[in-house]
């Protein structure tokens, strides 16, 4: 059994906390789902108790998201039942034929995408839609006073009258648990928590989990990230094709099991790129000031066939330096692509060649309301057509391609894209641009959100487009896909670059290093000079 399954002393998992697990507050009994007659979940046993976490693991595609939904009430099984305990602890047959019906039952689900009134205070946040009221007029020092409440529930010594769009993420995603135990959860279910967070802030979350599981909160956590399942998580769920693969205890359960559980094989690394030394220089940064507020300058270049991380800790600079790349935003200094400038906004920097993957695909890289083909065709399209007209049968050829190319699960092209997970909706915007051979591509958090499965396919995605000659720029937060993915990284600190490692040169510790800025640099070889003196 390999040493990553057992707790180490900055473990949030303690024995005392799974002894006190007793209460199944949630069961469920062969529930499952179909659409059009296909199944999305098959019937599985589902057990969830007081004062413990329970992960949930697996692959874009597997179920996770419909098996999240029916125990929120945001859709109904199609077979199977739910039991709820009461008040005495007896559990009693149930139905959730809504959120409101999940809520008035102590369910609370917080999503991976935020989903705050940021024009709001975080009173009014936590409350909307059940506001304290006397005789008809709203009770605000009622709602402030409860408010503050739940905001030290979860860590958070903030005035309810703060607004919330001057808010971090970190304490965002706060303020979404306060809001969802303000309904007075026993089942907390947190979809992708920590896919937006620091090291430093996620370790914060983790925590605090583990303080309201002491307190007999069930917990449900949801995440890619196999290291924070296995830190938190008293039973993992395994779930792959719609189907349960086994329910594992601590102790049961390492990194590289989860993941053959997953994916129904061993996870292998891919050997290193070949370098690009004698190819030309395709990207050119020069002395570009980009949006961060610290309005730094940087410079570096990015040559034909090579991957290039940019690499750092939240707040570096990284977003802002692609999006000054793409022109999403206006900069100072030039950008050329192939030797010449790039001048205006996005639109035409797209017609140059160079293309962007943002982070929240969401907000800023799908059409949700629309069918998988538009969104795979919108970017040769608008290559294709000639005077209005568009080539259907070979967008149709396309299409089908691609879908094919880029494995989108299911493979159904007229299917909507807010209802495929979040692997293959990052798939289908990877798609869109590889399907027109960008010569340069730039990579916001690639696989932000993307099972370890999903995240595999789509590097090899992004090593076959640099192998045919593109140049790649991407930025991650994760060590472990910038050392994966990267045949070299950038690292910056508050918007500026301080220092290059070769791929075969780069450690978590060296980019760390240099991550953390140049006064930790300083202090580092101050002291080493004095150990050296």
């Amino acid at each position: 059994m390999s040493n990553e399954s057992q707790p180490t002393s900055s473990s949030t998992w303690s024995d005392s906390s799974r002894e006190s697990a007793t209460d199944v507050v949630l069961r469920a009994r062969g529930i499952g789902r179909r659409y059009g007659g296909v199944p999305a979940l098959s019937p599985i046993d589902l057990e969830i108790r007081a004062g413990e976490v329970l992960g949930i693991v697996g692959e874009n595609g597997a179920g996770k998201s419909t098996l999240l939904k029916i125990l929120s009430g945001v859709v109904a099984p199609s077979e199977g039942t739910l039991e709820m305990a009461d008040a005495q602890g007896a559990l009693r047959a149930t139905q959730l034929k809504s959120v409101r019906d999940a809520t008035g039952a102590g369910i609370a689900l917080v999503h991976q995408e935020l989903n705050l009134a940021e024009n709001l205070d975080l009173a009014g946040c936590i409350f909307l839609g059940r506001e304290p009221a006397r005789w008809g007029v709203l009770d605000l020092n009622a709602m402030r006073r409860d408010a503050a409440m739940w905001l030290a529930r979860v860590g958070l010594d903030l005035d309810p009258r703060t607004p919330c769009s001057v808010l971090p993420i970190a304490q965002r995603q706060l303020v979404e648990i306060a809001k969802a135990l303000s309904c007075q959860a026993r089942v907390l279910i947190l979809d992708e928590p920590t896919s937006s967070l620091s090291l430093r802030e996620t370790d914060r979350l983790l925590v605090i989990l583990a303080e309201l599981r002491a307190q007999g909160v069930a917990v449900v956590f949801v995440s890619h990230h196999l290291d924070e399942v296995m830190r938190i998580a008293d039973r993992v769920v395994v779930l792959r094709d719609g189907q349960s693969r086994g329910t594992l205890l601590r102790g049961e359960f390492d990194r590289a099991g989860l993941e053959r559980l997953m994916v129904g094989r061993d996870i292998t690394t891919n050997d290193r790129r070949a370098q690009h030394g004698d190819a030309a220089t395709c990207l050119t940064v020069s002395r570009v000031v980009s949006a961060h507020r610290k309005r730094r300058e940087v410079s570096f270049t990015v040559r034909a066939g090579e991957i290039v991380g940019l690499a750092g800790l939240v707040g570096a600079g990284r977003t802002e330096v692609l999006e000054a790349i793409a022109g999403i935003t206006t900069h100072e200094g030039q950008v050329h692509l192939d030797g010449i400038e790039l001048r205006g906004l996005a639109a035409e920097r797209v017609r140059r060649g160079v293309t962007l993957v943002p982070e929240d695909r969401a907000r800023h890289g799908c059409f949700l309301e629309d069918p998988v083909a538009m969104n795979l065709s919108l970017a040769w399209i608008d290559q294709r057509s000639r005077l209005g007209t568009v080539d259907r049968s070979g967008e149709r050829t396309l299409v089908q391609q691609m879908v094919t190319r880029m494995a989108v699960r299911p493979p159904q092209s007229q299917r909507r894209v807010h209802t495929l997970s979040g692997g293959n909706q990052q798939k289908t915007v990877l798609g869109r641009w590889i399907a027109v051979a960008p010569r340069l591509l730039l990579l916001d958090e690639p696989t932000r959100g993307v099972d370890v499965g999903a995240r595999g396919e789509i590097h090899d995605h992004v090593r076959r487009l640099a192998d045919a000659g593109s140049a790649v720029l991407f930025a991650s937060s994760e060590l472990e896909e910038v050392l994966l993915l990267a045949d070299r990284i950038i690292v910056m600190h508050e918007g500026a670059i301080m220092g290059e490692l070769a791929a075969h040169e780069a450690t978590e510790l060296a980019i760390m290093h240099l991550a953390t800025g140049p006064s930790h640099a300083a202090a580092d070889e101050s002291r080493d000079g004095a150990v050296h003196a």
